[in-house]
């Protein structure tokens, strides 16, 4: 049976992926722009190739030497990448949403035998997967939901927790600020409520998760989930993200200082200079001052120190390389909330289940995941995307997924092995009936 796998990119969840692969022997390629860091992936057990993005060329021949696709690329060339893997008859994964222009594949992907199985990694990914267990095993027994909440987060451990943000990037910069831009749609019993990012406060919840008191906020439209999940008869359906108090305040902070936009940088050479043009504010008025006048706040509130904190009151050059307000802001956050060698993240989740039994009792079960990183190995986030990808990418290989078209991780035959698996590395939900 051939065993080839094309990875394509050498991120920060790419390690976990890479090793698990090699262990079970599979012929392992990895495309990046790169090779340095593709070499320290593959551990000299990897072929590594040097590939531009956009080079489709090149891709499409790697394509043709693989068996099946892993893309760790950004979301937006998934679908550029699908394309290429469906004319050569390959199969890919990936650990993204599935955007509009990959649904749009389905058909094609069928007629070409193909799989493209997406939402392959955390959030999305093993949410899916654990949610549809415990909803599943519901309806067998006569049961249906009424209620599903579910929150995610990559954090920061307790131990790394020490900048004002509550916040280490432990995945792509500017993906974390895209999210935060991200309006919501959600189920409230029986009410459909839409918001826009600069209201997701009026919504915050807080919640304790083992030890830690997180804040949760609702993330894009739920109500996409609701066919997928089969929660027809749910009255509250709601897919939020978890951060450490104060997230959700400071990026609506960052979202009105125009700070999460595309608009070129323009002649600002600093972060002051910047923030003095956005908001039409005098050289000989002082900047926080005038910032904190502009979002509400006290000059000396934790709002305006955490601003302070990352630099955007300095005088100090804009990063290089940086043409958008957003790329420079992800490069300054880059370069300000990174984990220090030794220092540990955190995955957290927690779904919230209110089932009507078969007997019209009620029932209401929580469904937690807390998994942290290793000091100085795999971090949480890379563990938690690399792993299940890896793991439907052997599933595929050995043709024990042989569904065709573009799939989510939402049937038995996907998710049953699949968290099996996981649990045998350390990643299982511990659930609680109430």
């Amino acid at each position: 049976m051939s065993r080839r796998v094309l990875l394509l990119g050498a991120g920060l969840v790419a390690p976990p992926l890479a090793r698990y692969l090699l262990d079970h022997d599979v012929a392992l390629t990895i495309a990046a722009n790169n090779p340095e860091r593709a070499h320290a992936i593959g551990a000299g057990r990897a072929r590594v190739v040097q590939w531009d993005a956009g080079d489709d060329d090149a891709l499409a021949a790697l394509v043709g030497e693989s068996d099946v696709v892993v893309s760790f690329l950004p979301a937006s060339m998934h679908a550029g990448v699908a394309k290429i893997c469906v004319a050569a008859g390959r199969s890919l994964v990936t650990a993204s949403y599935v955007s509009h222009e990959m649904a749009e594949l389905d058909g094609a992907a069928r007629a070409a035998g193909v799989t493209l199985l997406c939402e392959l990694g955390v959030d999305p990914g093993i949410d899916h997967m654990s949610a549809m267990q415990v909803l599943d095993e519901a309806r067998a027994r006569g049961a249906h939901a009424e209620l599903f909440r579910s929150y995610c987060g990559g954090l920061p451990a307790p131990d790394a927790n020490d900048n004002p943000w509550g916040y280490k990037l432990s995945w792509s910069p500017i993906g974390v600020l895209r999210a935060a831009t991200r309006a919501a749609r959600f189920l409230e019993d029986g009410e459909v409520v839409e918001l826009p990012a600069a209201r997701l406060q009026d919504v915050l919840v807080e919640l304790d998760i083992g030890e830690h008191r997180l804040e949760g906020y609702p993330n894009g439209d739920s109500l996409d989930y609701r066919g997928p999940y089969k929660l027809e008869m749910a009255h509250t359906l709601l897919r939020g993200t978890l951060r450490w108090p104060g997230w959700i305040a400071s990026t609506r902070a960052l979202d009105a200082l125009s700070l999460l936009d595309d608009a070129p940088l323009g002649e600002a050479g600093s972060w002051a200079a910047l923030l003095r043009d956005i908001g039409g504010i005098d050289g000989a008025r002082d900047l926080g001052d005038a910032v904190a006048t502009r979002l509400g706040v006290a000059a000396d509130s934790a709002l305006l120190e955490r601003l302070r904190w990352l630099g955007l009151f300095d005088e100090a050059p804009l990063p290089a390389g940086a043409s958008t307000r957003i790329e420079a802001l992800a490069a300054q956050m880059s370069a300000r909330m990174g984990f220090a060698p030794g220092e540990r993240d955190m995955l957290v989740m927690r779904h919230r289940f209110g089932f009507v039994e078969r007997d019209g009792s009620e029932r209401t079960e929580l469904a937690d995941l807390i998994v942290y990183g290793e000091p100085g190995g795999d971090s949480a986030m890379a563990r938690t995307v690399g792993l299940p990808a890896a793991i439907g990418a052997r599933l595929l290989l050995e043709g024990q997924i042989d569904t065709r078209g573009v799939l989510r991780p939402l049937g038995p035959s996907i998710y049953q092995p699949l968290l099996a698996e996981l649990a045998e590395h350390g990643i299982a939900l511990e659930h609680t009936v109430l």
